[in-house]
C-alpha cells in the first residue's frame, strides 16, 4: 500500500502545482494550446492508475480484492476533473488533497485486504506488472509544447520510477511460491536459492531501468520511441524472468526469446496506434471542456497518452500471459475417487 500512497503524493502536487503552469492564460481568440500542452494531467492520470494497481499488489491480485481498486480509480479519475475545475494551487491544497487521497486509498485497501486470500492470483498480478512496465514508457515519452518547463522532467521522472517499482513488486509477487515456505506457525523459512535468484534478477532490472528512464529523458524529444522501445522490451522480459514459473528450476529461454520480441514490437504499436484513434476521435477534448482548460487548436489533436498507453498495456499483458503456458502440459485431473463398496 505504501506505493499507492506516494502515487497519491504525486496526483496531489500534480493537480495543484503542475497542472497551473500548463494552462494557457486566456483569452485565446486566436492561439490555442497544441499538442501535450496538459501535460500533467497525463500524468496525475499514470498516478492514479499506479494507484490502483497499488491496491491491487495489497490484494494479492485476486480478483475480488482488485474490484474495489478499479473502482476507487475510476472515481478518482471524475473527482480528478472535478478538481481540475476548481484550479486549487498552494500548499494548503495539495496538503488537504493528499490526506483526503491517502484516507480514500486506506479505506479501500481495508476492503481489499478482508478479501484478500493467502494464495494471490498470478494471472492478474502478471498482467497488473506488464501494464505498469507499459505506462513507464508513457511517463518516459511524456512531452510539452516546448519541452522547457523545469518541472516537466522531474515529474516524469518521480511518476515512472514509481511505476518501475510497481512493475517490479507485482511481478516477484506473481512468482510462482515454493512448497514448504511457511513454518506450521505462519514464520517464513530462510528464502530458498530460486528465490534469492529472483530478487537479483530484480535488482538488475531496476538499475537498467532506471538508468533507461534518464537516457530515455535525456533524448531529443522527437527522437524517443526507439530508446523507450528498447527500456520496454527489457521491462516486460524482466517481468516474464520475475513471474513466470521456471520448469526444473530453470528459466525456459526459449519463451522468454519470444516474450522479448513481443516485448519490442506489440507495446509501441499499439501504443502508436491508439494515440492516433484517440485523436481522431477527440476522446480528450471532453475531459479537457468539463476541467474548464482551453480546447486545443484545430491543427492539433488532444491527445491522452496515459490513455494510450493503458489500452497498449492491456492488449500486451494477455500475450505475455499466454506465452508463459505454450508448450506446457495441461495439468491432468485426477479421476474422483470411487467410495470403498465393503466400508461401511
Amino acid at each position: 500500500m505504501g506505493l499507492a500512497v506516494v502515487a497519491v503524493v504525486l496526483w496531489a502536487v500534480g493537480a495543484t502545482v503542475l497542472q497551473p503552469l500548463t494552462e494557457p492564460i486566456g483569452p485565446w481568440s486566436e492561439t490555442l494550446p497544441g499538442n501535450n500542452t496538459y501535460w500533467a494531467r497525463d500524468l496525475r492520470f499514470l498516478a492514479i492508475l499506479a494507484i490502483a494497481a497499488g491496491l491491487v499488489l495489497a490484494g494479492g491480485g485476486r480478483r475480488d480484492a482488485a474490484l474495489p481498486a478499479v473502482l476507487l480509480a475510476g472515481g478518482w479519475l471524475a473527482v480528478d476533473v472535478a478538481v481540475d475545475r476548481a484550479d486549487p494551487y498552494g500548499t494548503g491544497p495539495t496538503v488537504a488533497l493528499a490526506v483526503a487521497g491517502c484516507l480514500a486509498v486506506a479505506a479501500t485497501a481495508t476492503v481489499v485486504r478482508r478479501h484478500a486470500r493467502a494464495d494471490p492470483d498470478r494471472t492478474v498480478l502478471t498482467g497488473t506488472a506488464c501494464v505498469a512496465a507499459v505506462l513507464v514508457l508513457v511517463a518516459a515519452l511524456i512531452e510539452s509544447p516546448t519541452d522547457r518547463e523545469p518541472e516537466l522532467d522531474p515529474a516524469a521522472l518521480a511518476t515512472g520510477l514509481l511505476l518501475l517499482a510497481l512493475t517490479l513488486a507485482c511481478a516477484l509477487a506473481a512468482a510462482p511460491r515454493s512448497p514448504g515456505t511457511r513454518r506450521p506457525d505462519g514464520s517464513p523459512f530462510p528464502e530458498t536459492a530460486g528465490r534469492r535468484r529472483r530478487y537479483a534478477t530484480a535488482a538488475g532490472i531496476a538499475v537498467v531501468g532506471v538508468a533507461g528512464l534518464l537516457l530515455v529523458r535525456t533524448v531529443a524529444p522527437g527522437q524517443r520511441l526507439t530508446p523507450a522501445a528498447a527500456l520496454g522490451t527489457v521491462l516486460l522480459t524482466g517481468v516474464t524472468l520475475l513471474a513466470w514459473d521456471r520448469p526444473g528450476g530453470r528459466p525456459a529461454w526459449w519463451r522468454h526469446g519470444l516474450a522479448a520480441l513481443v516485448a519490442a514490437v506489440v507495446p509501441m504499436v499499439l501504443l502508436v496506434a491508439a494515440a492516433v484513434v484517440g485523436g481522431m476521435l477527440g476522446l480528450a477534448a471532453p475531459l479537457t471542456a468539463l476541467a474548464g482548460n482551453s480546447p486545443i487548436n484545430s491543427a492539433d489533436s488532444d491527445i491522452l497518452t496515459s490513455l494510450a498507453g493503458l489500452v497498449a498495456g492491456l492488449g500486451t499483458a494477455p500475450l505475455l500471459i499466454r506465452l508463459e503456458r505454450l508448450g506446457q502440459e495441461p495439468a491432468r485431473r485426477e479421476p474422483p475417487r470411487r467410495a470403498n463398496a465393503e466400508r461401511r
